[in-house]
């Protein structure tokens, strides 16, 4: 009997783990999998925010579970993972969507500043995936990295954004080589501009700035938390049983005019 697309998107019973899951766009995937029957555990930095959004997800009446953890710190990140599959056990889909961002010149930002965002977004995805692989449902378990477009498209005052993004989709694509075997997929969802999220309050602070942002996106408007989660369902689903090592865009087409202008930016923050 053919599947239905209900039948595809029911995740019930399935252990989904999002790492940084406790706010915008990583909040937005969890809450979609939570909504689909998923045993959901998020882990993020801040105590209340993860209370918060446990108390959120909880509304649909799955099985919700959360933890204070850096993802810079291994061994919490390594603690929260091992909890989640005492709890729930393996895991069938992993999101490491952890990031940090701010908007200056690279001769305006400290080396410090610089390696805080490495940190959280490269050094932090690693740890995700390095301690997650002894938990992941071995075969069939969906990773997914959530990158950016300064992944590719080099981007001024985000000198630190686009080097760490660089190496989360490197990261994608030489674990989904060496975890393949393992019956593990691993793939990277680019998100362009997604309305109502830290991202944009920072990367647009300005109704001008808004409003130039969204006239370079050729569908002509911010995406929402939920097509990107839409994508992280379809990914985790059998209709992406063979996508591995993939950096998936999901914006509206702004990438494909390059990097943006961010002088606005620069200025509201100066």
């Amino acid at each position: 009997m053919t599947p239905t697309l209900t039948d595809l998107f029911d995740f019930s019973g399935r252990h989904v783990f999002v790492a940084g899951g406790s706010s915008g766009i990583n909040l937005g995937i969890a809450d979609a999998f939570a909504q689909r029957g998923a045993k959901v555990c998020i882990a993020s930095r801040s105590a209340d925010r993860v209370a918060s959004a446990v108390e959120h997800l909880r509304r649909h009446g799955g099985e919700v579970l959360g933890h204070s953890a850096d993802v810079r710190d291994y061994d919490a990140i390594d603690a929260a993972l091992a909890a989640a599959r005492e709890a729930f056990g393996p895991i069938d889909v992993l999101v490491s969507g952890a990031a940090g961002n701010f908007v200056a010149p690279a001769l305006g930002m400290s080396s410090k500043g610089f390696r805080t965002v490495v940190d959280i977004d490269l050094i932090g995805s690693f740890n995700v995936l390095r301690s997650g692989h002894a938990h992941l449902r071995k075969p069939g378990a969906s990773v997914i990295n959530i990158s950016a477009p300064q992944a590719s498209n080099p981007t001024p005052y985000q000198a630190h954004v686009c080097a760490a993004k660089a190496g989360i989709d490197m990261l994608t694509r030489v674990l989904a080589m060496e975890w393949g075997p393992d019956g593990v997929r691993i793939n990277s969802i680019v998100p362009g501009p997604i309305g109502d999220t830290e991202g944009i309050r920072r990367l647009a602070p300005t109704p001008d700035a808004v409003a130039a942002m969204t006239a370079s996106i050729p569908l002509g408007r911010f995406g929402t938390t939920g097509e990107v989660a839409d994508m992280a369902l379809v990914l985790s689903s059998s209709l992406a049983s063979f996508v591995t090592g993939a950096v998936i865009p999901v914006d509206g087409g702004s990438s494909l005019a390059g990097g943006r202008d961010l002088s606005a930016a620069v200025k509201a923050s100066a």
